[in-house]
């Protein structure tokens, strides 16, 4: 069914407006996506304020111009391409749709529904190669969840002291830490030397 010129007046508009505000773009190949399938995947890119758009290479090509200035090489797109637009995040939609590329596998014919093929990041068009390196960073909710991890590591060590400490405390009667005894080591004996043997006159 032909798309009339007002719909792609529509389409146009959308997509400069969703390429202006995004913090990265991406362009995804879909193989086999089904309505189903690509429902539940802009369902879950919602959840991080991310898009995705399917439209005519054209329009994509006619949008990034008008958006950010940069000519698109319709050959780094083929086959039918959706635009995935990060606003929050650069890479906050990666991992959303990484993990679905993985759950959308076909396994019966081995057919990659959904892949990566090109991105816009900091300024600058990546082929297949850039893309897939830069698909594969952490999002900054899992960052930050690192950060955090890496934080509390000293803390449990600290709050595993303080409760080894207040055991201690209990056991001896103190009420104060600094008067605790701790357990002094004792230090071997020196054996004494053997007496010499006065020598024979």
């Amino acid at each position: 069914m032909a798309v009339t010129r007002a719909k792609k007046s529509e389409i146009l508009s959308t997509l400069i407006e969703n390429i202006k505000n995004a913090k990265s773009i991406w362009f995804a190949q879909t193989n086999g996506l089904t309505v189903s399938e690509f429902s539940d995947l802009r369902k879950e890119l919602r959840t991080v304020n991310t898009t995705y758009n399917l439209a005519k290479k054209t329009l994509v090509k006619i949008a990034v111009k008008e958006a950010l200035g940069l000519d698109l090489d319709l050959s780094l797109l083929p086959g039918q391409v959706g635009v995935v637009c990060s606003n929050d995040d650069a890479v906050a939609g990666l991992s959303k749709t990484n993990a679905y590329i993985t759950k959308a596998y076909n396994k019966k014919v081995q057919v990659q529904k959904i892949s990566w093929v090109a991105s816009i990041f900091e300024g600058k068009v990546n082929g297949l190669e850039e893309t897939k390196v830069i698909a594969s960073m952490p999002s900054r909710e899992t960052l930050l969840g690192r950060l955090v991890g890496s934080m509390m590591s000293p803390l449990s060590g600290m709050a595993r002291f303080l409760d080894a400490a207040s055991k201690e405390l209990e056991t001896q009667g103190k009420t104060k830490v600094g008067q605790l005894e701790g357990k002094k080591a004792e230090t071997p004996k020196e054996e004494a030397a053997p007496a010499e043997t006065p020598a024979a006159e």
